[in-house]
């Protein structure tokens, strides 16, 4: 479960930024739902799932929004208006969503490491996305604001996640 996991996420990153860099952005938004369904057909309570997929998409399209509007990250296809944070960067972060309780859970109560996790990383998959030519990272200062914001959100995404769980069984008392 662990590296499907892993490797749906990666096949969900790839088909989205490549769909991106090539003007097909709902490509990775089919591959994204695909990984969802699996994920959800996993999971042993749907419910926390689906509540914290939701509020992955809202903080992750809140923070590419304001990315946009400062024009510190410009985005390639938005698959809608320009003025909106693209329908696969949405795509991603539900697909992120489906790491934190599978994959990622090993960041859970590790907050400092999640932050560092997410700090470092966070930028690194914008750079790859970047490279692919998928997004345009407008100077240092797009660096800096994602790695800050890849370091508050990483690890309150996972203390959603330990309350959000849908992999875990609850005992009933």
């Amino acid at each position: 479960m662990l590296i499907a996991n892993f490797l749906f996420f990666q096949l969900a990153w790839f088909s989205c930024v490549l769909g991106a860099a090539y003007g097909m952005p709902w490509l990775g938004v089919a591959i994204t739902i695909a990984t969802i369904g699996w994920h959800l057909s996993k999971a042993k309570q749907v419910k926390p799932e689906v509540l914290l997929l939701l509020l992955t998409l809202i903080i992750g399209a809140g923070f590419d929004q304001l990315m946009l509007i400062l024009q510190w990250v410009g985005y390639q296809h938005h698959g809608w208006s320009n003025a909106l944070v693209p329908v696969w960067i949405l795509a991603l972060w539900a697909a992120f969503a489906c790491t934190l309780n599978v994959s990622l859970a090993w960041l859970k109560e590790r907050y400092f490491i999640a932050m560092l996790f997410g700090a470092a990383g966070g930028p690194i998959a914008y750079l790859g996305a970047e490279k692919i030519g998928a997004v345009n990272l407008h100077g240092n200062i797009a660096y800096i604001a994602l790695s800050i914001g890849w370091a508050v959100i990483t690890p309150l995404l996972f203390y959603f996640a330990k309350h959000l769980n849908g992999f875990k069984v609850k005992h009933r008392s």
